[in-house]
C-alpha cells in the first residue's frame, strides 16, 4: 500500500495537471501509513541484529514523508490571502525543511549501520523534495521579509515566523489491507516433506 501511494505522488509531481491538493493528501497519507509502521514495528520479533536497520529506515522514511506532507501543505497555505495564512505557509515550509534535514541525517545513520550500504543517487519523489523545499522555504523567507521590510522600513535581517506548524489535514486512508490466509497446504507436498 504504502509503496503504491509513494508511486501515486510520484506520479502526481511529474503531472502537471494534477492540483496541489492531490499531491497533499497523497503526502498526509503517506505520514500515516509510515506512522502505523513506526508504532508496530516495536511489536516485530527483530533480534537477528536487524532491529536497529529496520528502526532506522522508518525513522528515515518517516522523516521525509512529513517533509512532502508540510511541503505541499504550505504550498496550499501560500495560496491564501491573509497574513495568518501567510504565516503557517511559512511555518509549514520551514516544518518542511527542517523534516529533510532529519530524513537526511536518519538516511546516514541507516546506511552506515551494520551491514552498511552505499548511499544511493536520490530519485522520484525524494529528488524532488530535495531540489524544492530548500528553495521554496528560501523563497517564502524572502518574500515574507521583502514585505516586512516595505512595512516597516527599520526591520533588517531575515524574518523568521518562530511558530509551531498548523497540523496536517487527516485524510482516511484510501487503500486499507485486505485480511488474507494462507490456503491449506497441498497433501502432495505434505507426502514428499516426509519422505
Amino acid at each position: 500500500m504504502l509503496q503504491g501511494v509513494d508511486m501515486q505522488l510520484g506520479l502526481a509531481i511529474d503531472n502537471p495537471k494534477a492540483t496541489l491538493a492531490v499531491k497533499r493528501r497523497l503526502a498526509c497519507e503517506m505520514v500515516k501509513y509510515w506512522q502505523q509502521i513506526k508504532d508496530s514495528i516495536p511489536e516485530l520479533p527483530l533480534s537477528d541484529g536487524w532491529a536497529k536497520k529496520h528502526t532506522l529506515f522508518v525513522k528515515w522514511k518517516y522523516a521525509e514523508a512529513k517533509a512532502a506532507a508540510y511541503y505541499f501543505h504550505g504550498l496550499i497555505l501560500d495560496e491564501g490571502n491573509t497574513e495568518k495564512s501567510q504565516e503557517m505557509a511559512i511555518s509549514s515550509l520551514q516544518a518542511s525543511e527542517e523534516f529533510l534535514k532529519e530524513s537526511k541525517r536518519a538516511s546516514k545513520a541507516f546506511h552506515s549501520t551494520p551491514p552498511t550500504s552505499r548511499i544511493s543517487t536520490p530519485f522520484g519523489t525524494t529528488k524532488h523534495l530535495l531540489d524544492m523545499i530548500p528553495k521554496e522555504t528560501l523563497s517564502k523567507l524572502q518574500n515574507n521579509q521583502d514585505l516586512n521590510t516595505q512595512e516597516r522600513p527599520s526591520n533588517t535581517g531575515v524574518s523568521q515566523i518562530i511558530t509551531p506548524p498548523p497540523p496536517l489535514p487527516d485524510f482516511p486512508l484510501a487503500l486499507n489491507p485486505e485480511e488474507y490466509e494462507l490456503p491449506q497446504l497441498d497433501p502432495l507436498l505434505k507426502k514428499e516433506a516426509n519422505h
